[in-house]
């Protein structure tokens, strides 16, 4: 007869979490009867304990049919004791159903100790029974009766050591003390044994049963946790061999290449599967391959697949525009985000990410509009408040800039001032944003308070926060002030090599060129070769601001070969574009230039220059234009860029917008003389000579302030020239008309 199986929640086995860090798969062990578990081999003859017709089948059915109660059944005579008694045996097994039933179909739990008495019952009667021990053992198990079980399974194995059925329940049992080992935090040493234990038994089941995809694949899982990686790869190969195209089978095998760093052969066992026999998961995995392996061309085309395959599954919509996104496919993954966005209208992270695309898009009012309504559906959105802000910040709007920041500021503070690392993070990031935004309003006290918070979270954070205020300062031209705050933080972190490189940059800009340089070479004794890279290219950038050339070139030649990254090769380029630019080495310049941006096509600060070095020589302004705008497009609050913007629409005549960028510039670097030079040259150009004479007054008071490593040879004479000549010309103007005229 067949026997209904318990269906308690608290029966149902528990998987350990460990055991499925792969993809998920198909589970291996529903909580049923042994008759019912998966698999491919010949299933065992799962008969009643004798092979006798169960004459007492009828009475049970009739009696239960008929009164609706416990069924009275005539036991059978007793025999020889010497010899196993299956008549008997089948009778309590029959009483064993019963009662299975009724704590199934009545929920009457206390009936599984009746079905247990009757099993024992039973094997009295038949004692070598494998069948009526494995039935046992399972209804333990199935009862959280795990110890019990487990004996009983063992019990099984000793007389019947193939029994396929006992090796299953023993891999079900260690599989769910793995589960709970890990949730209970049991011992290190004792969640090894058991996954040994487990592993010993599912080699024992593929041993018995080798056909069995889902035994290979949870064997080929343990290997895994057990960090036996060419075990589990074996497994999951003959997997494969018995099931090629099987979801499972390929993920896992990609999961598991991939979590050992070979993302390449991972990609080659999805790849492997030819394209029509894909699943959108198998799609989908491979675009996430793909984005690790930075081929966001490939990983469009995989997820794009995984869409037509499975059309409006949000993740794969996501995965999908962030891929489009990467690769700069502004358009289309704007069209991506709307749809996530209409799909599910509290979706803020899609709204965060349509708002960066029109920001990049240079909308940025609309923009703003976006972000603005990501936030009022979830105020606590810290990307939506960054957001907000950096966009007020482009948009000119200042002060509603430093008031968003310093509400995220707020938000990500604890009153007992203790932050864990992601929380220290984010913090960071609106701390920064916030000095960054009140310099610009020229509010140097803010930006020093808030530079001084960042310092006060510490480790890395903390250096951060003094080159925020070295930085503030030097702005401000307070170079004093700056030279205290490095002393500082050398004195605070005194094994901090950034921050002894800073103080020997200011000592060498600041008159004590000698002592600078000297701190900076003596932090070439026992440092690594990356470390020894870092040195070199600090003094190299020291002695170009001091115009020692020859010093210059040689501390760049010992650091090339120790730069070997592409983020270190791009700006040792740079560095050496700049050394023969301020040399007027114009074409040398622009080899090196060109050199760092074949390795980094995005690099604003390289753009910028070269774009704007053709733009003050008058040469090549197309191409100046274009690279210049690309930085700015990369970076739109950058005061610098935007000067070199109005600067080459200066050049190419086109004044009215020369004029809004370099008002612009202005007003985001109040403190640089050269902005204030062309916004003068601009206003002479254009015949309002006064506004001119104004902004290269100001170009000269800063350029009294500044450090002597910040001017270039000639331009103060060229400044002083120009008002000069303005006074002049407004003297004879006043005199022509006999007063000011208005502008």
């Amino acid at each position: 007869m067949m026997k209904r199986n318990l269906n308690m929640s608290k029966l149902t086995p528990r998987f350990a979490a460990a055991i499925l860090l792969l993809l998920p798969i198909s589970p291996v062990f529903a909580q049923n009867s042994p008759a019912n578990s998966p698999s491919t081999g010949p299933a065992k003859d799962k008969q009643t304990p004798s092979s006798v017709a169960p004459v007492q089948a009828t009475p049970v059915e009739t009696a239960r049919a008929d009164t609706g109660s416990k069924p009275v059944i005539p036991a059978p005579d007793s025999t020889n004791s010497a010899e196993p008694n299956r008549a008997q045996a089948y009778f309590h097994l029959a009483l064993a159903s019963v009662y299975e039933d009724d704590a199934v179909s009545e929920g009457r739990t206390d009936e599984v100790n009746q079905a247990i008495e009757q099993y024992k019952l039973a094997l009295n009667a038949d004692p070598d029974s494998a069948e009526l021990n494995d039935d046992l053992a399972n209804l333990y198990f199935r009862a959280d009766r795990v110890h019990d079980a487990e004996t009983a399974a063992h019990a099984v194995l000793k007389t019947h050591p193939d029994d396929i059925d006992a090796h299953r329940l023993l891999g079900r049992i260690y599989l769910r003390q793995l589960g709970e080992g890990q949730n209970g935090g049991a011992t290190t040493a004792n969640s090894a044994n058991v996954l040994d234990q487990a592993i010993g038994e599912f080699e024992k089941i593929v041993a018995l049963q080798p056909k069995s995809v889902e035994d290979h694949m949870v064997l080929g899982q343990l290997y895994t946790v057990k960090h036996q990686s060419d075990k589990a790869e074996a497994e999951f190969k003959t997997a494969q061999a018995i099931e090629p195209e099987s979801e499972e089978v390929v993920l896992n095998l990609a999961r598991l290449y991939a979590e050992s760093g070979d993302v390449q052969h991972a990609v080659k066992a999805i790849e492997a599967v030819p394209v029509d026999g894909r699943s959108p998961k198998m799609e989908f995995t491979l675009g996430a391959l793909y984005d690790q392996l930075k081929q966001p061309k490939d990983a469009i085309a995989a997820y794009k697949r995984a869409d037509d395959l499975e059309p409006g599954d949000l993740q794969t919509m996501d995965a999908l525009a962030s891929a489009l996104l990467t690769d700069d496919q502004l358009d289309e993954a704007l069209k991506r985000y709307q749809a996530l966005a209409e799909a599910d209208p509290e979706n803020t992270e899609a709204l965060v990410h349509i708002g960066e695309i029109q920001r990049r898009q240079g909308k940025y009012e609309d923009a703003l509009a976006t972000i603005r309504k990501a936030r009022k559906i979830d105020p606590t959105s810290l990307e939506a408040g960054f957001n907000e802000g950096l966009l007020l910040d482009i948009l000119g709007r200042f002060d509603d800039a430093v008031q968003t920041y310093q509400e995220m500021v707020d938000a990500t503070s604890h009153a007992n001032g203790a932050y864990k690392d992601d929380e220290k993070n984010n913090r960071a990031i609106f701390l920064e944003r916030l000095g960054a935004v009140s310099l610009e309003e020229n509010k140097i006290d803010p930006a020093i308070a808030a530079y001084q918070k960042l310092i006060d979270l510490g480790g890395s954070f903390a250096a951060r926060g003094y080159q925020g205020q070295v930085d503030a300062y030097r702005g401000a031209h307070e170079f004093d002030k700056a030279i205290a705050v490095s002393r500082k933080a050398v004195a605070a972190d005194p094994k901090n090599r950034d921050l002894k490189l800073m103080l020997a940059g200011e000592l060498a800009d600041q008159d004590h060129p000698d002592e600078g340089l000297a701190m900076a070479k003596g932090l070439l004794d026992g440092a690594t070769p990356d470390e020894q890279r870092g040195v070199w290219l600090a003094i190299a950038q020291m002695n170009i601001r001091l115009r020692r050339w020859k010093d210059a070139e040689d501390a760049l030649d010992q650091a090339e070969p120790l730069a070997t990254k592409k983020d270190d090769r791009t700006y040792l380029f740079f560095l050496r574009g700049e050394w023969a630019e301020r040399q007027k080495r114009t074409e040398q310049g622009e080899q090196f230039f060109r050199q760092a941006l074949n390795l980094d096509p995005e690099n604003a600060m390289t753009l910028n220059y070269l774009g704007y070095m053709w733009a003050d020589k008058g040469i090549k302004l197309p191409d100046a234009l274009k690279m210049i705008r690309k930085a700015v497009n990369l970076e739109p609050g950058n005061g610098a860029y935007l000067d070199s913007l109005g600067w080459v629409y200066f050049k190419m005549g086109e004044y009215e917008l020369a004029e809004d960028n370099l008002r612009q510039a202005v007003n985001r670097d109040q403190t640089d003389p050269t902005v204030h030079m062309h916004l003068g040259d601009l206003y002479e150009k254009t015949g309002r000579i006064r506004l001119a004479a104004a902004q290269w007054q100001l170009s000269l008071d800063e350029f009294a302030k500044s450090s002597a490593a910040d001017i270039e040879p000639g331009d103060v004479e060229k400044v002083q020239k120009k008002l000069e000549g303005a006074r002049v010309r407004l003297a004879k103007e006043d005199s022509s008309a006999g007063q000011a005229k208005p502008e």
